[in-house]
């Protein structure tokens, strides 16, 4: 049982890098702005989901609080790019 588990997250790791390596293509050659923050976006949760796997292959729980990180940086970095994709700037100075 073991063996099978090493064999299928080892598959579902090379998976990942290759789905990481097209990502990185789309954020280098992306046609948009919009598109290019997906596959930021969409790379995140492939380092989340690599850090998962490595957790499971190494057997630790120490990479959970990696994981909660990767997302709180992914989340802060989408929404600090939507806006400043929609008005320009990020952080607005009222110079009244």
């Amino acid at each position: 049982m073991n063996d099978i588990i090493k064999l299928v997250t080892i598959v579902c790791i090379i998976v990942i890098t290759i789905s990481i390596t097209l990502l990185l293509y789309r954020v280098v050659k992306g046609p948009t702005n919009p598109d290019r923050a997906v596959a930021l976006d969409a790379i995140g949760i492939n380092l989340m989901g690599m850090a998962g796997l490595f957790a499971i292959i190494i057997v630790t729980t120490r990479l959970n609080d990696v994981i909660l990180l990767i997302g709180i940086l992914l989340f802060i970095g989408t929404i600090a790019l939507a806006k400043y994709l929609e008005k320009g700037v990020i952080i607005d100075r009222d110079d009244d």
